[in-house]
């Protein structure tokens, strides 16, 4: 199976399935001496995991992250980064009914058809359980950024069509862990939070919109052509489950506005270039300008509902599907991390790779 590597000088390599004993991630490429605090790295993984309240799945894993390698008192060594989480809390017996179903808007009919086997139990290498390998490694790719003043920070701005009507500019963002839905609009949070609620005692699920942004990305990171720094940024959100749309700066909403409104204009604030707006998102002509970077990354409902659905087996027989066990009513609340890690690991590798940009 390729895809399983992500990055070029800051890459990474995830393993493990949903229901098998572990996952993990190798991590390749940081610099030797930085300093790694594993609280941190549990600290991420612990809003990405499930059962963390109501309105996620209720499947109990702690995620402790055990290191493995590449880490010697409390510092990088420069050598690969091992990090596993071991599964605790599989129920693989919740998806025998569907050994040769497949279920709707997932993943089970396109692996059969690619690899002639599927592993069941949760979707195997599908399943979102992999994106835990990922907050372990963004983690340290935030601690990498860090040092170069580069600050990341997602919040659940829209859930179905209750959306935040602030700018990420106009809200406090120091407020988007202080609720379940992580969004830091107390009024607007609540709202989703209720909606939420009530999709998930009717056995369905809702999708919505991650809004995430960029502060102290230094200009001159991304490189021309294929590897626009927003095009890394796409493929990266697009890679992470549910994800189905991505737009940064202005986005869509750019589609509608002539150049005469829509351009940047600059201007030399106090010995420094700058621009008077920001509808480029921080990123012109695929490199950081300097100013502060936006995106926004679509998720839809969960394809998993606690109602029946009409379905056909691996022989082409009708079958019926209907979810059983453990599963997120909407995926926003835990994806906020995710894109996180994601975004880190995009901005640490360009990063890495701005240090040979020029003698």
């Amino acid at each position: 199976m390729a895809g399983n590597t992500f990055g070029k000088l800051f890459r990474i390599t995830t393993y493990g399935e949903s229901h098998g004993k572990a996952i993990g991630v190798i991590l390749d490429g940081c610099p030797a001496g930085l300093d790694i605090a594993v609280d941190s790295i549990q600290k991420e993984l612990d809003r990405r995991r499930p059962g963390q309240s109501r309105i996620t799945t209720q499947r109990k894993e702690s995620d402790t992250v055990q290191i493995l390698s590449g880490i010697y008192e409390g510092k990088s060594t420069g050598t690969p980064i091992s990090l596993l989480i071991p599964n605790e809390d599989q129920r693989s017996k919740d998806y025998d009914h569907i050994r040769a179903a497949y279920r709707p808007s997932h993943a089970d009919f396109t692996y059969d058809s690619k690899y002639g086997i599927r592993d069941h139990r949760g979707g195997g290498r599908s399943s979102a359980r992999e994106t835990a390998a990922r907050v372990a490694a963004g983690a340290i790719a935030k601690m990498l950024l860090e040092t170069a003043g580069i600050r990341i920070q997602a919040y659940v701005s829209r859930v179905a069509d209750i959306q935040v009507v602030k700018s990420h500019e106009q809200l406090d963002l120091s407020q988007t862990e202080s609720n379940l839905v992580r969004c830091p609009d107390p009024e607007t949070a609540q709202k989703m939070i209720e909606l939420i609620d009530r999709v998930r005692k009717e056995g369905d699920t809702v999708g919505g919109v991650v809004t995430c942004v960029v502060e102290g990305c230094p200009a001159g990171l991304g490189e021309p052509v294929f590897d626009k720094l927003h095009a890394d940024l796409a493929k990266a959100m697009l890679s992470i489950n549910a994800a189905h749309g991505f737009e940064y700066g202005s986005g869509f909403d750019g589609t509608y506005m002539r150049g005469s409104e829509h351009n940047d204009l600059f201007e030399n604030e106090n010995g420094k270039i700058r621009t008077k707006t920001n509808r480029s998102g921080g990123i012109q002509g695929g490199i950081s300008n300097g100013e502060t970077i936006y995106f926004n990354v679509g998720f839809k409902p969960i394809a998993t509902i606690m109602r029946p659905q009409a379905s056909v087996d691996s022989e082409g027989q009708r079958a019926e599907v209907k979810g059983k066990g453990r599963h997120d009513p909407c995926v926003l609340p835990r994806a906020v991390p995710i894109v996180e890690a994601m975004a880190a690991l995009v901005l640490a590798d360009h990063w890495l790779q701005n240090r040979n940009a020029r003698v």
